[in-house]
């Protein structure tokens, strides 16, 4: 050994925990592989130091059951780790150990890669001091989450952010979001994922192209080192502060984790660590060995095999309890519903664990309730703790507001709460995540600007993303100088915005969104580390009046608590109507629709909507207000600052019995 690992002692050890865990005179490894015959410890001097010693874990001494373990006393922080496991290599029997590759610990918290090119795992100090840090715990009512990017959000220069980029910045931005109005921060993968996409390249310049947005994880309990400004050592330290800092502002922070999934790929991809330990165990594989996909990556993980639950169950109490995050959102979490037999099982195993966990049962669980092979959960997602991305939801609002034909009805269900997915014993509104955008897909500004992807740019001829995004240019592809398109695309753009914000449910905003970030018609830019997908924010300056709107409609959304309870409406709380008064046509030709709703909290009154989403101007007859004389809370045709007010200080209409809605817009009406 070199001189810092010269004291090291190794001794048998504990099999529990999993993973590096400190003991009172070093640190206890356990590594839990079934099928392996031997495993090998590699030391290293740090980071990128040289090998320091290699031990192999005799059997008789060093396995407890399925899991290897060893003491190592007089282990120092700042020292570096490795395995290497022995075994058969039989693909058609599920097992493919390699003793020639250097594995990651699938527990380890921080990890990087070696001068070989291999994965290291990192002996970090991982105190912290969190000072009085509490979780908000906003009620889901009270809930208006902001989906983002760590490394997007800032990594722009017109940013000005110190720590551009990283977790830091994304603090320097507390400011920003708390004006906002937003409470919860849904960041995109955060954990340790592949730095190249899988095998993709630029069309232009043959290069690989970047894993940009992190959804091929290699290390769960590791913290994506490229976001923390003083590299691996460093990013859970980072990470917490990050963490404890929007604590302090009153904003929860929800983990966009990937367990369906790993950068493994298929039977030709790298192996970091799962593949090497126990592919049998990890993977879910049909006749033959061959890896089962239903994800579109190459691999499926186990999900509902015990080691397999309790390893993910592991990671979410790691995150909670180290990093004191205050949610997850699930990618393609059907999978995690499948059985080894790769079947939707009818009550998950690991998804009642997750959901009855007793650290977890209080964070915010939010499911994308399908997955890449056909599995479509939205409404039927299998526990009732679990929220949805409502996937309806989303293309509902946008052929209303596109005009197709016939969407009346169907915009009524999702502004009252999606009671045909939530209603009945199923747990209500609040189980909907209501969003317009999201990373998957086109931005809000891309929405009103495209009629079709161009996503030339991530080298697969633009077949990929998403198939029907139900978007429309308004008259051009792309930017445009005439004011008669950008006219129509301003007030599509504030219309899409407010339909979440005035829905029963939980509205999510894509983070950009308020000030028409583009991706330049590219609706699934997961390999572009660049302009495309960086947050440009001159644009905020450029349209501070969006962002200004965006502001009132979180204050209209606090102001009105009728329009974010936590159940449905009763036939006494809302009364539907059309044009001239009379009932609305559900399915008519044009989605023209007016409703009154009535609240009793703060004061008693109500709110009158109107919305004509058809091509030409809509007179409306005004109901009778409920209390005084309806003023103009919200009205996304005016020129701003009138497009939206400030709660309390609501002007009269012009005409206090009938209103002449422009083509494409919304009215927002208060009577208190």
């Amino acid at each position: 050994m070199t001189r810092s690992l010269s004291t090291v002692r190794v001794e048998p050890g504990e099999p529990l925990p999993l993973g590096l865990s400190e003991a009172c005179d070093g640190f206890n490894l356990a590594v839990f592989s079934r099928h392996a015959t031997r495993l090998t410890l590699l030391l290293f001097d740090g980071p990128h130091g040289a090998l320091a010693a290699t031990v192999p874990l005799d059997p008789d001494r060093h396995r407890t059951g399925d899991v290897w373990h060893a003491r190592l006393v007089g282990l120092p922080h700042g020292a570096a780790y490795a395995l290497r496991a022995e075994g058969p290599f039989a693909p058609a029997e599920g097992h493919r150990f390699d003793p020639t590759r250097t594995l990651l610990d699938p527990f380890a918290s921080a990890v990087t890669t070696g001068p070989d090119g291999a994965g290291r795992c990192l002996v970090a100090d991982q105190r912290f001091d969190w000072g009085d840090d509490r979780p908000p715990r906003h009620p889901w009512r009270d809930t208006v989450i902001y989906e983002t990017h760590v490394r997007g959000l800032t990594a722009h220069p017109s940013s000005g952010a110190r720590q551009s980029g990283c977790f830091g910045g994304v603090s320097e931005m507390i400011p920003y979001l708390r004006k906002l109005g937003v409470t919860a921060l849904e960041l995109m993968p955060v954990q340790e994922a592949a730095a190249l996409g899988r095998g993709a390249r630029d069309p232009e310049t043959a290069a690989p192209l970047p894993n940009y947005w992190g959804y091929d994880p290699v290390a769960l309990f590791a913290p994506r080192a490229a976001y923390a400004f003083g590299g691996a050592e460093a990013a859970f330290a980072e990470f917490k502060a990050m963490v404890r800092e929007l604590h302090r502002a009153g904003i929860e922070v929800i983990l966009d984790v990937v367990f369906n999934h790993t950068a493994e790929g298929g039977a030709d991809g790298p192996t970091f660590a799962f593949r090497g330990l126990d592919n049998a165990i990890y993977y879910l594989l049909g006749p033959g060995g061959g890896y089962a996909d239903f994800t579109g990556c190459g691999n499926t993980l186990n999900c509902n095999h015990p080691v397999v639950r309790s390893l993910l169950v592991d990671c979410l109490r790691h995150w909670v309890m180290h990093g004191h995050v205050d949610g997850f959102r699930f990618d393609l979490a059907s999978v995690l519903g499948r059985g080894p037999d790769g079947a939707l099982l009818s009550n998950p195993p690991l998804l009642e664990q997750i959901a009855e966990d007793p650290i977890l049962r209080q964070v915010k669980l939010i499911a994308e309730a399908w997955d890449s092979a056909g599995a479509f959960q939205v409404g039927d997602f299998p526990h009732q703790a679990w929220a949805e991305w409502n996937a309806r939801y989303r293309d509902d609002v946008r052929r209303f507001w596109r005009g197709d034909p016939g969407m009346t009805g169907a915009f009524a269900t999702r502004l009252c709460g999606s009671s045909d997915l939530y209603g009945g014993d199923v747990g209500g509104p609040l189980r909907s995540v209501n969003f317009v955008t999201s990373h998957d897909g086109f931005t809000l500004n891309d929405l009103v600007t495209y009629a079709r992807r161009h996503n030339e740019a991530n080298g697969e001829g633009n077949r990929d993303g998403p198939r029907e995004e139900f978007s429309d240019n308004n008259g051009a592809e792309g930017p445009s100088e005439d004011p008669a398109v950008e006219a129509v695309r301003r007030r599509q753009v504030r219309n899409l915005l407010a339909t979440p914000f005035l829905s029963r449910g939980v509205p999510m905003l894509l983070g950009g969104d308020e000030f028409r970030r583009t991706q330049r018609g590219n609706s699934n830019p997961w390999c572009q580390d660049n302009g495309v997908s960086w947050y440009d924010w001159d644009l905020a300056r450029r349209n501070a009046d969006l962002v200004r709107f965006v502001r009132g409609l979180t204050a209209l959304r606090q102001a009105h608590p009728v329009l974010a309870a936590e159940r449905f409406y009763t036939a006494g709380e809302i009364a539907w109507f059309g044009p001239e008064g009379g009932p609305p046509d559900w399915h008519g030709p044009e989605n023209r629709l007016g409703c009154v709703i009535r609240e009793e909290a703060p004061a008693p009154g109500g709110l009158c909507l109107l919305f004509n989403a058809a091509r030409r101007p809509a007179r409306f007859v005004l109901p009778v207000p409920p209390a005084s004389p309806w003023g103009v809370a919200l009205d996304t045709a005016a020129t701003p600052p009138g497009d939206i007010g400030e709660p309390g200080a609501e002007p009269s209409p012009p005409d206090p019995a009938a209103t002449v809605l422009p083509p494409r817009s919304t009215l927002v009406l208060v009577s208190r």
